[in-house]
């Protein structure tokens, strides 16, 4: 009883290895919970969707040899269409949770896959081709790039002229590139969505040649826009930096 008569109630008391071993026991228990937590938080999470990379540049920063106009319609509705189409594609699919080029290698060559598979393939080579350019591109190449063209072009305007010509040669929608294979550099083409690494080669940068690239700027003149590109856009530390990496 306590000083006014009233009975108190006191916790039964526990010695000190009891009181460590049922505090060690309740901290175990909420860590195991956290940890319990987490995983299902991990394994019930939806993957992250495919994005659309930024340009590396201002929309406008590529005029005159590729306007404002022709870049919101390339970037913003035909390379976005492609995030977009993809994402729907491989929802609730193993797909969802690869990266890019694992999609690409995975759906390549299977008609049943063709929708994804392009729509991955294109979404990689239009992030390829806004990095194979820049504002007051064009010049000379790096140093080690210029003496690698010139080992298997004869000279950097001989390496311009193969890309021209192949890019003029590719009938219908595709992509011309310089490429890195077998010890040397060589020009390759790709029609649609193709491309090269699946065969072998490393590209070192790319410029489209789907009508959609440059019909706003030069309507059927695709070699002006070509011969436009590689005078004053194309990027060639980009390849440089490709070829090293």
């Amino acid at each position: 009883m306590d000083e006014n008569g009233s009975t108190v109630l006191s916790a039964p008391r526990c010695d000190r290895r009891t009181f460590l071993m049922a505090t060690a026991a309740g901290v175990l228990s909420i860590r195991l919970a956290a940890k319990a937590k987490g995983l299902a938080q991990t394994a019930w999470a939806a993957p992250e969707p495919i994005g659309l990379p930024p340009l590396p540049y201002a929309d406008d920063a590529l005029e005159p040899v590729i306007s404002k106009a022709t870049v919101g319609f390339h970037f913003g509705k035909h390379h976005k269409g492609y995030v977009d189409n993809l994402n729907k594609l491989i929802a609730g699919t193993d797909y969802a949770s690869m990266p890019l080029e694992r999609i690409i290698a995975e759906t390549s060559g299977r008609p049943e896959k063709a929708g994804i598979f392009n729509n991955a393939a294109q979404v990689w080579n239009h992030t390829f081709y806004w990095s194979s350019m820049k504002p007051h591109g064009g010049g000379e190449p790096p140093a080690g790039l210029r003496e690698r063209l010139k080992a298997s072009f004869g000279s950097v305007e001989a390496c311009k002229k193969e890309l021209h010509a192949a890019g003029m040669a590719v009938f219908g929608s595709g992509w011309v590139w310089l490429v890195y294979e077998a010890g040397r550099l060589k020009v390759a083409t790709t029609p649609n969505a193709e491309v090269p690494f699946l065969k072998g080669a490393k590209p070192l940068l790319t410029i489209d040649v789907w009508e959609h690239a440059y019909y706003l700027d030069y309507q059927n003149r695709r070699g002006d826009y070509l011969r436009a590109v590689l005078d004053s856009r194309i990027d060639w530390g980009y390849a440089s930096k490709n070829l090293e990496g």
